[in-house]
């Protein structure tokens, strides 16, 4: 068997679903899907029942420990030659699996990592959430898209590695945000060739509202804090831009808020923000084809770069000024929210 992929999923019954619903749709046949539960109060057990006479499926139960070690169990339980790695809210065109043979084929590789994209059915609140993590106006191209300011590390909403390697290296760490990237960073310390699949997408759903979004990025803004300290080349100079942008914010709000009551001219300090609003709006509504969609991406940028800011800070914070130790425990009040 050449393909295993493997789903770690809490509480999501009907992202599961619609995942192994689009895996019945492959054009290539020769893979396995192993979906294993995270210790969830409400399982897909019986959701993933319903495919075993569609799919080569096994339903693994485990405590919860996170979804890197809900990946680890499953690669402990694979037999493909790569494992495929896919989070639970995401969906797979029917030529996922035919266009990673072939660009395999093109560009050989230990390890690979493919883009997400939005569906047509998506709410404007997801597309807006997809625009935001996606565009180069706001993440620098750094998740899959062709123009980065990076270099391209594999996530895991949409990776790919060899079992052999990814055993080698003992999977995914106990880390409670960032675990994929860190388990990029070790693959590419290793020396195993790293690649971009464009063609290979997924449809991602991402979080359904902005409070969840917001801690999704703030989440992942302290990670960036803890990937330096265990990897000290990792950070890089892009990774800080959004706390320049948070601190830029914020400074020129209070020169707005606490300079009009003295000088009208004080509101001209908005101005770089207005600047920046309009570039997203104009943007996005171009892409998506619709301005509704255009006015959430604003709200959704904002969100995105000033959540991963202030995570970011408060991480910089506690780790290298105060000297704490980076914090292992509560995977269910912080992974999955």
């Amino acid at each position: 068997m050449k393909y295993s992929f493997i789903i770690p999923v809490y509480n999501r019954p009907d992202e599961v679903d619609e995942l192994l619903e689009s895996l019945t749709r492959q054009s290539l046949a020769d893979f396995e899907v192993i979906v294993v539960e995270d210790g969830s109060a409400v399982t897909c057990e019986e959701v993933v029942g319903r495919y075993v006479q569609r799919l080569d499926v096994k339903y693994l139960l485990q405590p919860n420990s996170g979804p890197g070690q809900a990946r680890n169990t499953g690669a402990g339980h694979a037999r493909g030659e790569w494992l495929l790695i896919l989070d639970s809210d995401c969906v797979a065109p029917p030529a996922y699996l035919e266009t990673v043979e072939r660009e395999l084929a093109e560009n050989p590789c230990e390890a690979f990592g493919g883009p997400d994209r939005a569906h047509e059915d998506f709410t404007p609140v997801q597309k807006a959430i997809n625009y935001s993590m996606t565009s180069f106006l706001t993440t620098g191209g750094i998740r899959g898209g062709k123009r980065k300011l990076d270099r391209f590390y594999p996530r895991s909403f949409n990776m790919g590695v060899l079992r052999a390697l990814y055993m080698s290296l003992g999977g995914f760490s106990n880390m409670r945000f960032g675990e994929d990237i860190d388990f990029s960073i070790r693959v590419l310390e290793s020396g195993a060739r790293v690649s971009l699949l464009p063609g290979a997408w997924v449809w991602h759903k991402r979080r359904t509202d902005f409070m969840k979004f917001f801690r999704q990025v703030h989440n992942s803004g302290m990670a960036r804090i803890n990937l330096y300290k265990r990897h000290p080349g990792s950070l890089k100079r892009v990774h800080m831009l959004p706390a320049v942008f948070t601190v830029g914010v914020v400074s020129l709000l209070l020169v707005a808020l606490c300079g009009a009551p003295f000088c009208r001219r004080a509101w001209c300090a908005l101005l770089p923000i207005a600047l920046y609003a309009l570039m997203v709006l104009a943007h996005s509504t171009l892409l998506c084809g619709s301005l509704r969609v255009g006015c959430l991406s604003v709200c959704a940028s904002f969100v995105q770069l000033m959540g991963y800011g202030f995570g970011f800070i408060e991480a910089w914070w506690k780790r290298c000024v105060l000297g704490r130790e980076e914090e292992l425990q509560s995977f269910r009040g912080t992974f999955y929210k």
